[in-house]
């Protein structure tokens, strides 16, 4: 019989899964970076043979380098691409600079990690897709969410809620930068030009898990909040055959984060962040409330990086081209949702 979705998650969790390194060069030395870096040598097979930054940046990377055992440093990502003890590259960095980075390591015969959100159009992914598939390439998008044990755990509770009628998603954070914003300072973050918003920020994080959950939706609105041309909260309407899905987002606001899937025989609630859901807690009508705490990691990004050595290690094409498909589809809802209140990125 064909292993169970946790079996597989069971298998890559376990470092006798791999049978040889996977050699990853960062290219970025951002907050995800130093977020991440902490918990890296949690992940069994994965090497950090080299860290890629502007020359200007060159003592944070060599502090970054000496802090982590990194091997190389590189401000010149041609050298950095050029390395034959490169196998895969890491995109971090600002959203309008994914595609032509992760384009450029894929001609170079490098493996592609790209942060969220991968591309800013869909024409730009099915590039990026058609020469991995070409060079027999992994390529793939790192979504937290996507590789969550809890995640799954809500998917496989989700036939236990009877019909779905309302799933709420929030995630919605005062950013450090909107008050460098509202003063008149534009960092990529709130640049439209860079890909910047609170759709493509932290709402992504949301159309990610409701899309994995539920699959494409029939229609999609954004009603945002709109200040020079870029989304700093809006509300995403993701609309089903009897359920409708609300995304909420923010950067100008503080607020609770949290999802519930509600269904005529329960619901899931999730207190935190979709990009961590550190628990699901399930409520079925006549039943006592169970809470499930079942992530094989405390940090979020590890058990995705887990999967993506895996992936890379074992050349899992299906794999690859399955995870794919979700993004492709996560892509064309938040294009339509930002078409529909009128926001150009890029």
């Amino acid at each position: 019989m064909p292993l169970d979705w946790l079996e597989i998650l069971t298998a890559w969790s376990s470092p006798l899964s791999w049978r040889s390194e996977v050699r990853v060069a960062i290219v970025g030395a951002g907050k995800i970076v130093a977020d991440f870096l902490p918990h890296a040598a949690d992940v069994p097979g994965l090497t950090l043979a080299a860290i890629f930054g502007n020359a200007t940046s060159r003592d944070k990377l060599h502090a970054l380098a000496a802090a982590y055992r990194i091997g190389t440093v590189y401000t010149q990502y041609d050298e950095c691409l050029a390395d034959p003890h490169i196998d895969t590259v890491w995109i971090a960095l600002p959203n309008a600079l994914h595609f032509e980075f992760s384009r450029r390591a894929l001609l170079a015969g490098k493996h592609v990690i790209c942060e969220k959100p991968f591309v800013l159009r869909a024409d730009q992914l099915v590039e990026l897709q058609t020469v991995a598939t070409e060079r027999g390439l992994i390529l793939v998008e790192a979504i937290s969410n996507q590789y969550l044990t809890n995640v799954e755990r809500m998917r496989q509770h989700l036939p236990a809620l009877g019909a779905l009628r309302i799933v709420q998603c929030e995630y919605s954070q005062y950013s450090s930068r909107y008050d460098a914003f509202r003063e008149g300072t534009v960092l990529p973050a709130f640049d439209p030009a860079m890909g910047g918003g609170a759709l493509m920020d932290l709402g992504i994080y949301a159309l990610h898990l409701v899309v994995g959950l539920l699959g494409r939706p029939q229609e999609v609105t954004y009603a945002a909040h709109v200040e020079r041309g870029v989304d700093t909260s809006g509300v995403a309407v993701l609309r089903y055959n009897d359920a409708t899905a609300v995304c909420v987002c923010a950067k100008d606001s503080p607020g609770p984060s949290r999802t519930k899937l509600q269904g005529t025989d329960g619901v899931i609630v999730v207190e935190g962040t979709p990009n961590e859901v550190p628990s699901i807690e399930l409520r079925l009508r006549g039943a006592e409330s169970r809470l499930i705490t079942d992530n094989l990691h405390s940090h979020r990004m590890v058990e995705e990086f887990r999967a993506f050595v895996r992936m890379v290690d074992h050349a899992d094409l299906a794999e690859r081209d399955r995870r794919l498909d979700h993004s492709q589809i996560v892509l064309d809802v938040a294009t339509s949702a930002l078409a529909s209140a009128g926001i150009n990125l890029g």
